[in-house]
């Protein structure tokens, strides 16, 4: 399966209309959060988008809540967050959210560690685990160099061991990717990444 993702679009005219180019060769567009900015322009990022004709896997950011994206989504986006899926084979599981919570204030969609964790513990077994937040340790790093991702979600991909942990949240670290065992994290970023997966 030919899968195009990306994360923290932001209301990006131009890097959605390379994602809509793009995804015409895709099988399914997998995208990890922030489409807008600060809880507004949902609406308006989802029209950038419109153009995807593949079948859409999408989390929240800390940018749109959970109910927010499930009501902006269009008919071919189906919104994970602390909960899986199979298509074409694979089993994808989904989380969004900030985690651990961000200091941006009271707009911000975040998740507390034990409340991620909970909902991280619904995944038994994945193929690839989409979170907003990335794994602690890996590419998780600040402009300054602060490690800031998520111990629940490095947790997770370290009991599951998912083939691919997709990731954005940390713009200083689009394009980072590591391991955890040997599952490959890989931090997106808005310009598009792709990955074969069979099943």
């Amino acid at each position: 399966m030919k899968i195009l993702a990306f994360s923290d679009l932001h209301l990006a005219r131009r890097a959605a209309e390379g994602l809509v180019q793009a995804s015409a060769d895709a099988d399914l567009v997998i995208g990890a959060g922030d489409f807008c900015n600060m809880r507004r322009g949902l609406d308006q990022a989802m029209e950038l988008l419109s153009g995807i004709a593949a079948p859409m896997l999408l989390v929240p950011g800390n940018a749109e809540s959970a109910e927010e994206l499930r009501a902006a989504a269009g008919p071919g986006a189906t919104v994970l967050h602390g909960e899986g899926l199979e298509i074409g084979g694979l089993r994808i599981f989904g989380l969004g959210g900030g985690i651990p919570p961000t200091p941006f204030g009271d707009w911000s969609f975040d998740l507390t560690e034990a409340a991620a964790e909970a909902m991280l513990a619904r995944c038994d077994a994945a193929d690839i685990l989409i979170t907003h937040s990335p794994p602690k340790g890996v590419a998780d790093r600040t402009s300054a160099g602060m490690s800031v991702g998520s111990p629940a979600i490095h947790a997770a991909i370290a009991r599951v061991q998912p083939r691919l942990a997709l990731c954005g949240h940390i713009h200083d670290c689009w394009g980072g990717h590591g391991a955890i065992g040997t599952t490959e994290v890989v931090n997106l970023g808005p310009a598009g990444t792709w990955f074969e997966v069979a099943p």
